[in-house]
Formats: C-alpha cells, structure tokens, sequence
C-alpha cells in the first residue's frame, strides 16, 4: 500500500484521540448510549511506542483505536463492532478508516475499531490480568515488548476505571508500570551475567585473527548492554527494530556512551573496539553505582587472567545484585532471567503458552 495516501502526517497517538474525540464516541453515545467504556491505543505498533513516522503509514497504520468494555457488556462487542462497521467514515483526516491487515493472507478492508472485554484482551496478551495481581511467572514469562506495548501508548478515556477504579485501564497499567524491586535486581543480574561470559571474547577472537568474529561479538555485548542501560533506566526495551531508537532518545544516558557503543561495533581494528568496550563497560558500571542498589562495585577494567585484553569482570556485579535480593524465592533462580534475556526466537517469545510454560519449568525447577 505504499503511496496509497499523500496527506499530512500525523503521529499514531494524536490520530488515535482525534478519531476517538471525533467520531468513535459520538458512535458509541448515538448506538449504545449510557455503554460504560475505556478507550485507548496500546498494543501492537511503533504508533503505540511513539516511534512512527511517514514510512509507517504504508501499512496496518491509519485511523483507529481501542474500546474496552466490562463483563457485563462483553457480550455485546461484536454487535457493537458491526455497528460501528455500517457508521463509521470512509475518510478521516485525509486518512482511510478502513484498510487490510498486510499480516493476513486475502484479508479485505475493514475498519480498525477494536470492541473487546478488558479482562479477556488483557489475559490475551498476557496470559493473566494484571488487575488480579501479577506474580513471579506473570512477570517472567511476559517480554518487555509486551510489557512496553500495555504500558505504552495512551488511554484517551477510562471509564471502567470512574466506575470502579480497580476494573479500570489505568489500574491495569499502573500493575504492570515497573518490576517489583527484588525482580529487578534479578534481572539485571541476569542481564550482567550475559555480558561476563562473553566479554573476553571479542579479544580472544582478535588474538585468533578472527576480526569478524571480533565484530560480531562486540555487537552482542553492545545489544545487551544497551538492553542493560534501559533496565536501569526502568524503561522496558523494546524489540530489536527499535531498541537504537529507544536508546538514542532515553534522557539520563551520556551522549557519549552512545558513541562509544558506536564505536564497538563500527571499529576497524581490536586496539580501537577494545578501547571503546572498556570505556562503555566503565561508564555503565558507574552507572550500576549511582543507582545504590548494592555497595559500591569498582568501576575499572583489568586483565583477563593472564591474556593480553581488558574485561570489566562482570560477574563481580551479578554476586553483588544476587545478595541484595531479599527473597529467597528469587535469589535462588538461575541465572537466565525473563523469557527474552534467554530465548532469541520471535516466534517463541510470541508463543504465550511456549513461554509460559518455559517459565513454569524454571521455577519448578
């Protein structure tokens, strides 16, 4: 559909309140008047992530939006969506109101107001309802795209939540918005853990005369790092097409680590990739220091036994992160973390049963 519209960009979310504002709520009073009701833009989409842009509108992008009801009214979703069929606009905003989903072979055009009971699109997406509470397996095994894409985007009307402000979006939201403190700790360990089995390798590689097997390994440790840097942050990182995105725009982080992990990737030679991963690994170790979360960790690099490259020896934060976790539950899981920091997989991450249940094996384990 590339090209099908030469109009005015306009970011998803502000697209979205319009289209709700203007048309989707003056349907809703007019065809189910008195219909307690959220409405939002969350989920799937870099409109969700505030990561659109003109490129995006060439597919499964336009108008559209939300509606949440209660249990009470879930029975009337898919006359309320058949309604809004035969009522809504061709046109908004110079944008189509109707439109193919690209993902589904033959799919036709239809309209992008999605009806739906919270409970059961929450639990749809997450395998459980985190207004019910959200436990160790609920936590672990959800990815922070997910995590991101529920507590992102906006909430342009909470209605279950006036009615009862537990049942509402925002309710379910605010469960979700961080990790308990001990779950934290957890998985930044974990994600240190990752970085201390390999940092040596890019050298020993080098050493090797394997440059590219240099390189390549420094743009894991460069992922997990910045992956690292955003859990501190407490920002969910999001999926691999926008993890540079959401890097690059997170205030609190030095220009400078930015380029130095540039610079890891992008080096042509081991003196120069070596140079930039030290002084990465020293910046975010004093990272690591200025949130108190464990006593101070010296923040230096040092040789790797007795061969001639530099490490942070990571593994002297992941002890340090293990003993603050006060409970034993937590502190005695292995060193893997949540489902995305040991499966790569886009089809396994996004198997809700494949992950919840790889997450149940841990924990029983």
């Amino acid at each position: 559909m590339l090209g099908r519209v030469t109009t005015t960009f306009l970011p998803g979310l502000e697209l979205a309140r319009r289209y709700y504002a203007d048309v989707v709520r003056p349907l809703l009073d007019g065809l189910a008047p008195g219909l307690t009701h959220s409405a939002a833009l969350i989920g799937w989409g870099s409109d969700v992530l505030g990561f659109d842009s003109p490129r995006s509108t060439d597919h499964n992008w336009g108008p559209r939006c939300q509606i949440f009801v209660g249990p009470g009214d879930a029975e009337r979703a898919a006359d309320i969506t058949t309604m809004l069929a035969a009522k809504l606009p061709d046109m908004f905003l110079g944008w189509p109101t109707r439109y193919p989903d690209v993902t589904a072979a033959g799919a036709g055009v239809r309209h992008w107001v999605q009806v739906a009971e919270l409970g059961g699109w929450l639990t749809g997406e997450l395998g459980f309802d985190p207004r019910r509470g959200v436990g160790v397996l609920d936590w672990l095994a959800t990815p922070t795209q997910k995590l991101a894409e529920v507590t992102g985007g906006a909430v342009i009307h909470d209605g279950l939540g006036a009615r009862a402000r537990a049942d509402g979006l925002d309710a379910a939201r605010a469960a979700l918005a961080w990790y308990p403190a001990d779950i934290w700790r957890y998985l930044l360990a974990c994600q240190w853990q990752r970085i201390s089995q390999e940092e040596a390798f890019p050298g020993r590689c080098a050493e090797a005369r394997d440059a590219l097997g240099s390189a390549i390994i420094a743009a894991r440790l460069t992922r997990d790092l910045i992956r690292l840097v955003l859990l501190m942050q407490r920002r969910y990182p999001p999926y691999s097409k926008w993890l540079g995105t959401a890097f690059a725009r997170m205030s609190g982080v030095a220009p400078e680590l930015r380029q130095l992990l540039y610079g890891a990737i992008t080096a042509r030679s081991w003196p120069a990739r070596e140079l930039s991963l030290r002084r990465a690994y020293v910046a975010v170790a004093r990272m690591h220091n200025d949130l108190g979360l464990t006593e101070p960790v010296e923040s230096t690099t040092r040789a790797f036994f007795d061969r001639p490259y530099q490490v942070l020896d990571a593994g002297r934060i992941v002890r340090e992160l293990v003993q603050s976790i006060s409970a034993a539950e937590i502190r005695r899981l292995p060193l893997i973390g949540a489902i995305d920091q040991f499966i790569d997989s886009t089809d396994a991450v996004g198997d809700l049963g494949l992950r919840r249940a790889a997450i149940s094996t841990m924990l029983s384990s």
